[in-house]
């Protein structure tokens, strides 16, 4: 796995996907905790399987190779304890297509086992600190229903500020903003990047 894509955010590591990660993958996006706030990330085994292996992989390998300038790239990254290597998770970012210009979004998950522990704001923060520090990012969007407390709080957490409301696929939604240098004041702690592998 050392030529995996990774950053150590302490407790937890986010390591772009392999195969091998599948049904740890599978098993999460199939709780009813994920998917009542994500359901496009519900899927059968076999989609999953092909998710990963045609889109995933190569979006993580495609995204990696344009660091710096990443246009309209997807970055997926599991959300792994360090100490085990066990998948708790996924942080990602990519384009929402259903916000204005300079739509970037971060979105993540993580398993029911595993919330109320930090590891998502750990998370968030890991990825937020890399897009700011190593890619041409300036700023970043989340969206969140109303309803998912947790999620809003993670959020607030990381320093992103609440810019209004947004209607997506007949939902109102919660829409935060961070911007470059927001996430330079914040301050979202010292992480190490490991990259062995030139994409």
């Amino acid at each position: 796995m050392d030529n995996l894509f990774t950053i150590d955010c302490g407790e937890i590591l986010l390591r772009e996907f392999r195969i091998e990660d599948v049904d740890a993958i599978y098993e999460i996006t199939s709780q009813p905790e994920i998917y009542e706030f994500l359901p496009d990330w519900r899927s059968t085994r076999e989609q999953r399987l092909d998710w990963v292996t045609n889109y995933e992989i190569p979006d993580n390998k495609k995204f990696l190779a344009n660091v710096p300038n990443i246009g309209d790239g997807w970055l997926k990254l599991g959300i792994f304890i360090n100490e085990t290597d066990k998948l708790i998770g996924f942080c990602n970012t990519g384009i929402k297509d259903e916000l204005s210009e300079q739509n970037r979004e971060i979105a993540y998950a993580i398993s029911k086992q595993y919330r109320n522990k930090g590891y998502t704001t750990q998370a968030v923060r890991g990825l937020v600190k890399y897009l700011f520090d190593k890619t041409d990012v300036e700023k970043l969007n989340a969206v969140v229903l109303p309803r998912n407390v947790a999620s809003k709080k993670v959020i607030e957490k990381c320093g992103f500020q609440f810019s209004g409301n947004v209607e997506i696929e007949n939902q109102l939604h919660d829409h935060y903003i961070l911007k470059r240098k927001q996430g330079e004041n914040k301050g979202t702690g010292t992480l190490s990047y490991r990259k062995l592998l030139t994409y």
